[in-house]
Formats: C-alpha cells, sequence, structure tokens
C-alpha cells in the first residue's frame, strides 16, 4: 500500500466486553502497609484507577471524539503507519509534525490552537499545518514486524517519507522523550527539508569521556545524576525494556490492570513533581484512553522494543546544524551543556509548572513555546 487512506477507530464490542471482564477478574497482590511508592505503583491506586476505567469511563465518547479529527494510514517500506492530519484553514500555514515518546504523548489539546490560533485568541500568522504519526510498534500503527523497526532511527526514516508522501516539502518537527530523538534525526536525514525543531524536555546523554568541563554548576549537578542514573529505582523499567522486553510482554498483554500499573508507573516518574499521582498531571480520561489504545491494539509489548532496538540513546550525536528550541519543565534533567553540544540551540525557555508530557500537562505553555519558536522560520 503506497496510497493514503482514511481512517476511523472503530473497536468491536466483544473487545471492550473483554477489558471489563478481566479488570473484574483481576486477582490482585499484597501490599505492605504505609510505604507509599517507595515499592513502585501502589496496588491501592491501581485498583482505584482500574475500577474507574471499568464502571466510570466512556471509550465510546473518547472514540467519538477522536474520530471527529482526520486521521489516515499508509504503509511505507513494509510499516503500516497510523497518523492524523488536520490542515489549518491559514493557506500559508508551515507543516508540522508532532512526534511522541514512550508509551505515549497525547496532542489533542494542542491540534486546535496550533492549527487556528485565530479561533483561539492568537495570530494568525502563527498557524500550523499538523501531522502527528504513531510510531511504529505503537498504537493503530500496529506491532512491528522485525527486529529494528521500533528504533527511533527508523522512524525518523519512515517520518521523512511520510512528509514527502504527503507532498510536504518544507516543514518543521517537534517532539519529546523519543521524539527529542526522532525530530533531530529527521533534521540530519532530511536537512534540506526541515526549517526547525522544537523539542520539550529533550533526553540529554553525554558521551562516556563527558566530564562536563565548562558547564554550569546546575549542568555538572545534572550529569553526576545522569552517571548515577543506572543505580536509581527510576531507572528500572528502562533497563527492562532495552535488555528483556519479551519477557515482559505476556504479562502487560494479557492483564489490563498489569499493564496500567507497569506504564502509569513511568508515568509518575516524569510528570510535574508538584503532582503527588499521575491522574493529578494528566487528566483521568485522557490517561484511560491512551492506556486504551495501547490495550485494544495489543501494542504495549512491542512499543518497548523501542529502547532495545535503539541505537542512539548514549551514541555521538552529530549536531545537523538545523535551529533548535527547547522547553525544560521542571520535571526535567536536561543536561544544556550536552544540548548544545548535539544541537544548534537558537531558543532556550524554562517553566516552573508542568512535566515531561507537557502536551498532555501544560499544553498552553507548550503552545506558546512552539508558536514563539517557528515565528523567526517561517
Amino acid at each position: 500500500m503506497t496510497n493514503i487512506e482514511p481512517f476511523r477507530i472503530d473497536i468491536p464490542q466483544a473487545d471492550l466486553d473483554d477489558l471489563n471482564s478481566r479488570l473484574a477478574n483481576t486477582r490482585w497482590p499484597d501490599e505492605l502497609p504505609g510505604v507509599e511508592w517507595s515499592y513502585g505503583i501502589p496496588t491501592s491506586y491501581v485498583r482505584e484507577l482500574a475500577e474507574y476505567w471499568r464502571t466510570g469511563y466512556d471509550w465510546r465518547a473518547q472514540e467519538v471524539a477522536r474520530n471527529a479529527v482526520p486521521q489516515f494510514v499508509t504503509e511505507i517500506d513494509g510499516q503500516r503507519i497510523h497518523f492524523t492530519h488536520v490542515c489549518s484553514p491559514e493557506v500559508d500555514a508551515l507543516p508540522l509534525v508532532l512526534i511522541q515518546g514512550w508509551p505515549f504523548e497525547d496532542f489533542t489539546d494542542v491540534i486546535g490552537p496550533l492549527t487556528d490560533p485565530r479561533a483561539h485568541g492568537g495570530d494568525p500568522n502563527d498557524a500550523f499545518h499538523l501531522v502527528i504519526p504513531s510510531l511504529p510498534g505503537i498504537g493503530f500503527s500496529g506491532p512491528t514486524r522485525q527486529a529494528g523497526a521500533a528504533a527511533t532511527e527508523r522512524s525518523a526514516e519512515l517520518i521523512a517519507k511520510l512528509m514527502a508522501r504527503l507532498g510536504y516539502s518544507r516543514y518543521g518537527a517537534q517532539g519529546g522523550d523519543a521524539g527529542s530523538f526522532i525530530a533531530p534525526q529527521l533534521g540530519r536525514i532530511d536537512t534540506e527539508h526541515v526549517t526547525g525543531i522544537h523539542l520539550n524536555d529533550p533526553i540529554t546523554i553525554p558521551s562516556w569521556n563527558d566530564d562536563g568541563s565548562g558547564y554550569s554548576a546546575a549542568d555538572q549537578e545534572k550529569l553526576a545524576e545522569l552517571q548515577d542514573w543506572s543505580s536509581r529505582e527510576t531507572s528500572g523499567y528502562a533497563g527492562m525494556h532495552a535488555t528483556r522486553p519479551q519477557t515482559l510482554a505476556p504479562a502487560v498483554s494479557d492483564s489490563p490492570a498489569g499493564m496500567m500499573a507497569w506504564v502509569l508507573d513511568v508515568v509518575n516518574t516524569y510528570t510535574d513533581p508538584a503532582k503527588s499521582l499521575p491522574d493529578e498531571a494528566i487528566a483521568r480520561d485522557m490517561l484511560l484512553t491512551n492506556l486504551s489504545v495501547l490495550w485494544f491494539t495489543n501494542t504495549t509489548a512491542s512499543s518497548m522494543r523501542l529502547y532495545k532496538e535503539s541505537q542512539q540513546w548514549g551514541a555521538e550525536l552529530a549536531n545537523s546544524g538545523v535551529p533548535t528550541g527547547v522547553a525544560v519543565f521542571p520535571s526535567g534533567s536536561v543536561i544544556r551543556g550536552v544540548a548544545e553540544k548535539q544541537h544548534t540551540i537558537v531558543h532556550w525557555s524554562e517553566f516552573d509548572r508542568g512535566g515531561h508530557f507537557a502536551a498532555m500537562e501544560t499544553p498552553d505553555l507548550l503552545v506558546t513555546d512552539v508558536r514563539e519558536f517557528f515565528r523567526k522560520l517561517r
């Protein structure tokens, strides 16, 4: 399939019934009293969310809302790619690809303000045509079918081909988490077409011999924390994904409660530190919609292959020379010195609220920063 076909979400009722049955029949583990999050995500919290998922959450309403936004599928180099494509009413809008990380980044709340700023109290000259792909192995793009297909490098290649297939010869890229690897990689492999790159909380991994010389005191502190990261409890999930993703696969594919516990424990690590629970940082229904997509497409397991297959983690990354903007949120540990080595930084913002999932936590801040950055590059 080289053509682009319209796509609508239509989950069979049998799949919803199966989800509800599994949630209702979950065998819950014992947990120690008073340990809070120190042993991982509290089972009591997971049980509360699971009950709401089963009895209070309305998937069908979310499905209708999602289908109100134009979605499509195409096949590129044998990989199915699902994407949202929303054109601005402003004919001179700049095409912009928004790139998710793991396990998701929901751009729903930024679509309107970015595509139609006139209708949202903004300047129509700041408008974008948006392309929002689901990464290979995640969601409606479906599971990957061969080793290496989930790598960030491969995602960049597919997105570059997608933008060309859509007829965009000049476009910007925005991403966080894994997207903060993929967006710059687009700048490296599609330099003549990428006008600018915007990153939120980019993952800045220094080279093995980087001792922080010349860095600010704050950067040196973050560098020391990062170098000790592998011994921290929060690194456990990444180590599992990067080494034994298939060992975890049956658990997250068979138990929606187990899948939710695993994913939300990671989400909680990187959301706004001022919020005590994941659904305080991100709306509960938005969290459950994204968990539901992973569940119904059975792609939680394949999504984890991104960590195993990507070669960019800790690699020497060349600077593409493409103008790059960075937005840093309180949950981030961005090392500016490393970012400036890897990118041509022309814009830097720091915010006092929000977290790693900027489009879901503080869409207003992300929209404002993206507009400001690209305003100089149109």
